[in-house]
This record gives structure tokens, C-alpha cells and sequence, in this order.
């Protein structure tokens, strides 16, 4: 993936309340790439009233000390809905990488999460990072979510890319790029006349057969993705438990999964495990897309 990172969309909900870490984090990756950043927000058009005001926090925002010595600028925008009032701010800028905060919620809040977040994840004509911790990155372990075995339901060189994304904000951050892919066995279990399980019957080595051709492809696409052994993280069960488990063991920073917009029954489905995925994680996700048709890097 040719990601070059020149110019960062920062998404300001609120400028009176702006999360920790957001601002902290678009700096460290602007100081490393050598990227100017934007500090961009939206204000609905009944609350018209309110941009003198929203405008000079902005002001203050984009003066504050952490921000100091960057090359840095903010932006209002009387637009609705959020997202994409966003999505056009960034194909305005040629933004490359878009960072909105975000946060773990109960079940009303997810349903935010998916009207919101998720659709700027699918318009967006960039990479975003959704900052769910306060902090800085320190030497961060970047972990990439790999599919290899759902090719067809994916544009090719999707995984590519994650990985490439991966490598590529390890080497900014001084970080260690790692390498996941969670998988089923093959023993499963079909509903019988009466409701009760029937176990299917298999050859004896079949298991053993599925898992090595499962380490096989994955280790190959790892490897050409330059992601070293010893982060290789080849896990058997379902994904959100098992990528939690290694964000906290790697102590992840970003979390790098891929994203792909689809028929409108599928892209509901696609978000809410998205959206389930993000509730879980203890770090922040970065969201790639296949190769986009602009802009610049991408």
C-alpha cells in the first residue's frame, strides 16, 4: 500500500469537549510524516446561530500548545449529517487519513456508532483512525486483522494493503507491525428434526488438514507483508474474542481492519460486526477500504 500521509482530517465534534488523546495523536503522526492537519467541524444548519462562537474555540483549538510548531489550520462547516459533511471536507482537502474519536458505549450508543461512525468508515475516501483511548502512541504494537479465506467476498488486495497500512504507521511510530487472522474448525453442529444438535461426521485427519492449509496461506501472506514469526498471530476461534485477546496482549495501540461497502442487507450486517468489534477492542482502529479511485497516495 503507497500511503502517504500529507494532509490529516481531524473530525471535531465538539469543540467545547474534545477527547483525550485525539489531537495528541494526529500530532505524532503528522510529525512523522511530515503532514499538515485540519481541524474541521461541522455545525447543523438550525444551529446557524452558534459559528461565531464555535469558530473562535476552533481558533483557540488549533493555537493549543501540543498543536504548537505543526502546520495546522481549522475549518467550520455549516453542514448535516456529520458524516458527510466529513466525507465532503476531505475530498475537498485530498485528505489521506481522516481521525474521528470515538467511544465504548452501551446499547443506544452503538446504535450512534453505526448511523455515524460506520457511515463515514463506508464514504470516507480515506483511511480512518478512530481514536478510542487518551494517551500518546509509544512504540506501539500495530496489529493488521487479515482475512485470507474470504477472497471472494473481498476485492483483491485488500489484505495487502491492511498489512502495508500496518508496516507503514509502525515505521512512523516507531512501532512493531504485527500480523492476525482467526479461524473456525471444521467440526460443526446441524439442528436435527427435534431442534437437537447433529455433529457432522469428518475424516479423522480433516481437522488437522484444515488448520495446516489455514497456517499455510496465512503464514505466506504474512510473510510477503514482511511481518517477522515471532508477530504472526494465528489464533482458532471467533474473531472479536480472539483479536481482543491479542490487542491485549500485544498491548496494541491500532487495531488496522479492513471495510467493504456492499448491498444494502450486507453493509448492515458488515456494521454492526464492525461496530461490535469496536466496542470490544482496547485501542484505537484504523479502517481501510480497497483502493480508492482518488486522492492523493491511495
Amino acid at each position: 500500500m503507497n500511503w502517504k500521509i500529507r494532509r490529516i482530517l481531524v473530525a471535531i465534534g465538539d469543540p467545547w469537549q474534545v477527547p483525550p488523546g485525539q489531537l495528541g495523536k494526529a500530532v505524532a503522526l503528522a510529525a512523522a510524516a511530515g503532514a499538515r492537519i485540519e481541524l474541521f467541524h461541522a455545525i447543523h444548519p438550525a444551529r446557524a446561530d452558534t459559528v461565531a462562537a464555535a469558530r473562535a474555540r476552533m481558533t483557540r483549538l488549533a493555537a493549543l500548545k501540543v498543536l504548537q510548531g505543526r502546520d495546522v489550520r481549522s475549518c467550520i462547516a455549516i453542514d448535516a449529517p456529520p458524516h458527510e459533511a466529513i466525507v465532503r471536507r476531505a475530498e475537498v482537502i485530498r485528505a489521506d487519513l481522516v481521525i474521528a474519536a470515538t467511544a465504548s458505549h452501551g446499547f443506544g450508543a452503538r446504535l450512534l456508532l453505526r448511523n455515524t461512525d460506520w457511515e463515514l468508515i463506508r464514504h470516507a475516501p480515506c483511511p480512518v483512525l478512530l481514536v478510542k483511548t487518551g494517551g500518546n502512541y509509544r512504540r506501539p504494537a500495530i496489529v493488521a486483522a487479515i482475512d485470507p479465506f474470504h477472497a471472494r467476498a473481498k476485492p483483491a488486495g485488500l489484505d495487502a494493503r491492511l498489512l502495508g497500512a500496518a508496516t507503514h504507521l509502525a515505521r512512523l511510530l516507531n512501532g512493531a507491525a504485527h500480523a492476525f487472522h482467526a479461524y473456525l474448525p471444521l467440526v460443526a453442529a446441524l439442528p436435527g428434526a427435534m431442534g437437537q444438535p447433529v455433529a457432522l461426521t469428518l475424516p479423522p485427519d480433516a481437522e488437522e488438514v484444515h488448520s495446516a492449509n489455514v497456517r499455510r496461506t496465512f503464514e505466506q501472506l504474512a510473510a510477503r507483508g514482511g511481518i517477522p514469526r515471532g508477530r504472526r498471530h494465528l489464533e482458532m476461534g471467533d474473531v472479536p474474542t480472539r483479536l481482543e485477546a491479542v490487542a491485549r496482549r500485544t498491548g496494541a495501540g491500532i487495531v488496522v481492519m479492513g471495510a467493504v461497502s456492499r448491498s444494502a442487507l450486507k453493509r448492515l450486517f458488515i456494521g454492526s460486526t464492525a461496530e461490535h468489534l469496536l466496542d470490544r477492542l482496547p485501542c484505537d482502529v484504523l479502517v481501510v477500504k480497497p483502493r480508492q479511485r482518488s486522492g492523493g497516495g491511495r
